[in-house]
């Protein structure tokens, strides 16, 4: 019987634990996950949670949300492209592969135009399935006339993602009494970046010129560019084989974030998606995670979020009651918070760019409508007595800085003293 259980809890963690590591086969097969932060919310292999010790009952959820999925951030990312290819078809400059790619490029123009940095509806059914499950998987939290404090950036999509999550719980229990805000008051924690995390990222002395080496070694547009363009003076006239390789390969990656059942995978080679992908994927370790390259710095930028987050609980804590509180905001956001929190692989931190993939991946940390939840727990006999669990796109994951006996739970004195202990750094 013991062997059984250990093998049980062995296969737990493994579940629990595998954030982070990601390999070029695991890309191959999926990818949709070369898209990085612009992968579709992967909520199709979510895994039942670990029963609650005895004696305890759910009361409060702290949440943290990034937006749903969205349109490429402007229209012109679609456009320049469009009008390249339609250049090029003017002037009988294209493949038939090229040509074809520019037929599907203006069925997706029909979708995008104007909407450029909107949330998609994807983007909206996302978030009305995670309050869903979230209700459904907690419903003590739930009851009657709780109240439920909603906040979110300035910015209309994460506005709008507020607004499916918190009707969804509306229709489930139209009781709740839902407050929601989006403000400058609640952006200043929600999306708060130190001037040393902003200067680090311009400065062209810390990390640029081995990010640019790093780029030149991997992306490699010539087989690309040759298997679009039939005419090589067009293509050393009119055309930067990088930024067009780019521009397209961005252009695949949010397909999947809209309506249109469209793709173009096709045109590329694995490795090429795979060298792309690192590249975006280095880009936002070291600007938003624990790349050693940036020394810790981007630990700052969620301390005032981390702090929302204790005082946010311990007003529920104090007053013995039940509660939500959601926020909603961005991938550069939710980045450093996973690595505040010390969730597992979401801080490791390296110095060889050829390794920063296999420490960190965007996708797995960040993915559209990406979550943190932390569920807090109440003895029944004991109301000081609290147990907390974090789910990280709602699968149960660890926080391994601090050692608990009841894994995936922890004691909240315990987390509290820890997390506390980093806002004193």
């Amino acid at each position: 019987m013991k062997t059984i259980c250990f093998l049980l809890f062995f296969l737990f963690l493994n579940i629990c634990i595998t954030v982070g590591q990601t390999s070029k086969q695991e890309i191959f097969e999926t990818p949709e996950k070369t898209g990085g932060v612009y992968y579709a919310y992967p909520d199709r292999d979510i895994v039942p949670y670990t029963p609650v010790p005895k004696g305890y009952e759910p009361f409060y959820i702290s949440h943290f949300g990034r937006h749903g999925s969205r349109y490429l951030i402007s229209d012109s990312d679609y456009k320049n492209i469009l009008d390249l290819l339609d250049d090029a078809r003017m002037k009988n400059a294209l493949s038939p592969l090229g040509l074809d790619v520019y037929n599907r490029l203006t069925k997706v123009w029909q979708e995008v135009e104007w909407r450029g940095g909107d949330l998609s509806p994807l983007g909206i059914r996302e978030h009305r399935g995670i309050a869903e499950r979230m209700y459904r998987a907690f419903p003590e939290v739930f009851s009657n006339n709780v109240k439920i404090s909603a906040s979110s950036t300035t910015i209309v999509r994460c506005a709008l993602s507020m607004d499916a999550f918190s009707e969804r719980l509306k229709e489930l229990n139209p009781t709740l009494q839902i407050t929601r805000e989006s403000s400058i008051k609640h952006q200043r924690y929600l999306n708060h970046h130190t001037k040393e995390a902003i200067a680090f990222r311009s400065a062209k002395d810390t990390w640029r010129e081995e990010y640019l080496k790093f780029e030149e070694s991997h992306i490699h547009p010539q087989r690309l560019v040759s298997s679009l363009f039939s005419d090589s003076i067009y293509v050393l006239k009119k055309v930067n084989p990088k930024s067009f390789m780019l521009g397209l390969y961005g252009i695949a990656g949010g397909m999947q974030n809209i309506e249109t059942d469209l793709s173009f995978y096709d045109i590329f080679e694995k490795e090429e998606l795979f060298d792309l992908w690192q590249c975006r994927n280095y880009r936002l370790y070291v600007n938003d995670a624990n790349s050693a390259l940036n020394n810790g710095l981007m630990f700052e930028n969620c301390k005032p979020l981390l702090k929302n987050i204790l005082d946010s609980a311990n007003v529920v804590i104090q007053n013995r009651g039940k509660g939500v509180t959601l926020r909603f905001a961005h991938d550069g956001n939710i980045i450093p918070l996973a690595m505040l929190l010390h969730l597992k692989d979401c801080y490791n931190s390296v110095s060889e760019p050829s390794e920063f993939y296999k420490v960190w991946s965007d996708f797995k940390v960040a993915p559209m409508a990406g979550n943190i939840q932390i569920v807090f727990f109440r003895n029944k006999k004991n109301p000081d007595d609290i147990i907390v669990k974090f789910l990280l796109h709602e699968k149960e994951i660890l926080v391994p800085p601090v050692r608990s006996d009841i894994l995936p739970y922890y004691r909240w004195s315990d987390i509290e003293t820890f997390y506390k202990s980093l806002l004193d750094k």
